[in-house]
């Protein structure tokens, strides 16, 4: 089972689909870079499936597969997985970098949130 497939309340998203899930969406949306290799992003699926259920209401996460959707990972600029990226209304917010803990990732969320 891949970390997308996995995380729980998140939509995986591709290349193709990523301009539709990801930039038409209205209101904050937070995509997980990650990759099969990567021990970090498996350590954060949990955090990112909670975060999911609670802020279900005002927040959408997605996941992108950096190895099979090069394009996507190239256009933003990840260099590593995890690479969580932070869109209002289709512009990035903020880029996170590495696994965090639910409590970080919740205050950097709402800090990006409120400029």
């Amino acid at each position: 089972m891949t970390p997308s497939s996995a995380i729980a309340g998140t939509v995986a998203v591709t290349d193709e689909t990523f301009d539709r899930d990801v930039l038409a969406q209205p209101g904050l949306v937070l995509v997980e870079v990650w990759a099969t290799w990567c021990p970090s992003c498996k350590m954060l699926a949990p955090v990112l499936a909670e975060v999911a259920r609670e802020r279900a209401d005002a927040l959408a996460v997605r996941t992108l597969n950096a190895d099979e959707n090069p394009l996507t990972a190239r256009d933003y600029q990840v260099m590593a997985a995890p690479t969580l990226l932070l869109f209002r209304d289709g512009q990035l917010l903020r880029t996170l970098v590495g696994a965090r803990s639910k409590t970080r990732l919740l205050a950097e969320l709402d800090d990006a949130a409120s400029h």
